[in-house]
């Protein structure tokens, strides 16, 4: 680039064909590191060049430079987000200055001999899209750079970002303190997804792309390459959009449909065209457009532009199977596999080939999250919030996925090996015994009746009914058919889903809650130029239904028509006051008389619930529970607002238990309520599928529980052992406890009878 401003003197491609050839020389590591920043700066006509790196602290220190004072090399680090060299890496996008001394984030290293440069251009050197380092070009003349050159410096700093990473163009040695993957064993804390224990070997959700496939050799060729690539994806979508209908499940079917129109994404098609254009491979465009991306939409907040991410981080990686030569939707994984993902949308799982897939590790994400839910419903080990898992490992890695203690441990040692395959070997065991159970009915020792329900919300979920013994679905999530969806769906839409669930349910109940949207779960065609502070409590669920009542109306008509002729159970959720429930039950008796008029049928039995999982309602029990049929307790939500603790939030999420005296009081509360009225009454969040969790419930007197599928075995076996006469007596002298939590109380009580937890 010229002083004043202009394209390089030699070519994007030619300067990336020289660095090349200087990597492969097989002199020194920092001999090779010096002939790159010199290359750049005579190609970029720039008086300095300087690459910084991150170090396992944090810091980054100056590894190389031409321009700059030599002495400073390796001398210089600036802490994380010192400088402007900090600020790159701490956005992850690239800044150009025309007088960087007077910005406010300029921090002047007198060892360097920077003073007299002005013009500064840095771009990151982003790896999984996290910065592993900045490459930066300056200028003693204030001038501003111009957009092809802030291109040309973000295709380098890409290019050298994959080799330092690939120990290509720094040798191991150099390398073992720069945080780049590591090879020690390691133990990573995160939160549990889904229970279980599983090892094998990583298979990233987004490989990364090898070194020798970046540069173009021939341009055109490129081109030609990444249109047929783009071709072929689409080509692949559109015959499954149109030969799947058969095949895949509403879900899964919609998702295909919103992969469809992004990959039509104008902006996404003709980014990846200019990158070819700058001298990259096919692979390497799409690799380099992903991470640009990540970077960008990492700084956002808003939950749709994050989930908007994910569309694009899937559709790159189908397309860079693509252009390997893969057959679309035919993806061979080892037959252990361990995903290892940043995050993943609702049907990213489903569509992997499930016996190869052990377990799941994600970096982000929460147990609420629908990936989480997906997994559960799969029975696949799943840990989560584990920052910084996917830059610390490598295709192919061991890998261990414990989620019973919510960690992950890569590349074990031995011995942690052989702990892990014991204790699956122990629960091998008990799984075969829930297995045996699965026509035993749930009865306690002293003849107690409990109702054993699993939760769903994926066409998959309905496998679980028979596996587990279920004896029925206590919720059915309706809010996925509408997230995965690009538009509204139609109202045949949503009924042909509605009357699939019934029909694999038979004669066995199904609770469909109507959707539970707003908050963190947005849909692109209902968003607003409203944003709430705090949107967990604000316009969501029922209070959402309740201001749009077309929409409410769309899924009532949608489910008396698929109930038509049977019994219809329809739930409404975050149900705060009577009125909300009132104004939500009209509109009910409006869609029958809607249907009745036009002489089509309506269910043979129709019961209306409310869920409760708003405190208020605990105070108002007396004028609800007389307007309803049933009623099911959201314990998920009810303890957050109880405790005012966000239960995705890792920082407030463990800050309270379940098995608290306050909470037992309030289940309690509910329990008799219920029971004076005659008001049918189960449980349906997470605890009704934990063994001790659950024991404490049916100890306050429920006897309908709703559990995950994988909980309804252990629950069972639970239910069997359990003498519940003298279990009650043991519970009612802990609710008068003073302590923050009765956990290890409840667990004596349960040992002590002897209660198969």
């Amino acid at each position: 680039m010229a002083v004043a401003g202009g394209a390089m003197t030699r070519g994007p491609r030619v300067l990336l064909r020289q660095i090349r050839e200087a990597m492969a020389d097989g002199g020194p590591a920092q001999g090779r590191l010096d002939v790159v920043v010199r290359t750049i700066a005579q190609s970029m006509v720039a008086e300095v060049c300087s690459i910084y790196l991150r170090r396992a602290s944090g810091e980054l220190e100056l590894f190389a430079t031409q321009g700059l004072n030599p002495e400073a090399v390796h001398a210089t680090r600036l802490k994380p987000g010192e400088g402007l060299v900090g600020e790159v890496a701490r956005l992850a996008q690239p800044i150009s200055l025309s007088d960087a001394p007077s910005h406010p984030s300029f921090a002047y290293r007198p060892e360097t001999g920077e003073d007299p440069y002005h013009a500064f251009l840095g771009a990151p050197l982003l790896r999984g899209g996290r910065a592993i380092g900045v490459l930066v070009v300056q200028n003693r003349a204030e001038r501003r750079y111009d957009e092809d050159e802030v291109e040309d410096i973000q295709t380098i700093a890409m290019v050298l970002a994959e080799t330092v990473a690939s120990g290509e163009l720094l040798a191991q040695e150099e390398l073992r303190d720069v945080e780049v993957a590591p090879h020690r064993p390691e133990r990573i804390k995160g939160q549990r997804f889904a229970e279980g224990l599983a090892y094998g070997h990583v298979v990233l959700h987004e490989a990364p792309l090898p070194p020798e496939r970046l540069l173009a050799e021939n341009q055109q060729v490129e081109e030609i390459r990444l249109r047929e690539g783009l071709n072929t994806l689409k080509a692949s979508i559109d015959a499954l959009l149109d030969g799947g209908q058969g095949k895949l499940a509403g879900q899964s079917f919609e998702v295909l449909e919103t992969y469809r129109m992004f990959a039509d994404d104008r902006g996404w098609n003709r980014s990846l065209e200019e990158a070819v254009r700058g001298g990259l491979t096919a692979e390497a465009a799409v690799d380099r457009v992903r991470n640009e991306h990540r970077a960008r939409f990492a700084q956002a907040r808003d939950p749709y532009i994050k989930e908007r991410l994910h569309d694009f981080e899937d559709l790159a990686n189908r397309l860079l199977r693509v252009l390997g030569g893969e057959t679309p939707g035919q993806r061979q994984l080892p037959d252990d596999a361990i995903l290892v993902a940043r995050n993943l949308g609702p049907a990213d799982l489903l569509e992997y080939p499930r016996d190869c897939i052990r377990g799941l590790l994600m970096e982000e994400g929460s147990a609420a999250s629908h990936a989480a839910i997906v997994a559960r419903a799969l029975q696949i080990p799943c840990v989560g919030r584990l920052q910084g898992v996917r830059d610390r490992l490598s295709e192919g890695d061991l890998v261990i996925v414990d989620g019973e203690t919510g960690e992950a441990h890569l590349r074990p040692r031995p011995d942690m090996l052989e702990s892990v395959r014991s204790r699956m070997a122990v629960r091998s065991q008990r799984q075969a015994e829930f297995a045996k159970l699965k026509d035993t009915p749930a009865v306690t020792v002293d003849g107690t009746r409990i109702t054993l329900l699993t939760n769903a919300g994926l066409a998959v979920d309905l496998e679980n009914l028979d596996a587990t013994g279920a004896e029925g679905i206590g919720l059915f999530r309706t809010e996925f058919q509408f997230m995965v969806s690009e538009e509204l769906p139609r109202l045949n839409t949503q009924t042909a889903l509605y009357k699939l669930v019934l029909d694999a349910a038979g004669d066995r109940p199904v609770t469909f809650r109507t959707l539970d949207i707003g908050g963190d779960k947005v849909l692109p065609y209902m968003e607003t130029t409203e944003r709430e502070e705090n949107p967990a409590l604000g316009r969501r669920a029922i209070r959402l239904g309740l201001d749009r009542p077309s929409l409410l109306r769309l899924q009532l008509r949608a489910l008396l028509a698929a109930g038509a002729g049977r019994e219809l159970r329809v739930m409404f959720p975050m149900i705060a006051t009577v009125d909300e429930f009132r104004a939500a039950r009209e509109l009910v008796d409006v869609e029958c008389e809607w249907a009745r008029r036009r002489g089509r049928p309506l269910p043979a039995l129709l019961r209306v619930g409310a869920m409760i999982e708003c405190p208020s309602l605990l105070w108002h029990l007396d004028a609800l529970l007389p307007l309803t049929d049933f009623v099911s307790v959201g314990s998920n939500d009810l303890f957050q607002y109880m405790y005012a603790a966000d239960r995705t939030n890792p920082l407030v999420s463990d800050r309270y238990d379940p098995l608290s005296p306050p909470a037992l009081r309030a289940l309690q509360s509910i329990q008799k309520a219920c029971a004076e009225t005659g008001t049918p009454v189960s449980v349906c969040g997470e605890l009704a599928g934990r063994p001790l969790e659950a024991f404490a419930l049916i100890c306050l007197g429920f006897t309908r529980l709703s559990a995950p599928a994988g909980g309804v075995g252990p629950v069972k076996r639970m239910i069997l052992s359990t003498d519940l006469t003298t279990a009650r007596r043991g519970m009612d002298k802990l609710l008068g406890s003073s302590a923050g939590s009765v956990r290890n109380e409840i667990e004596s009580l349960a040992r002590k009878l002897n209660v198969g937890l």
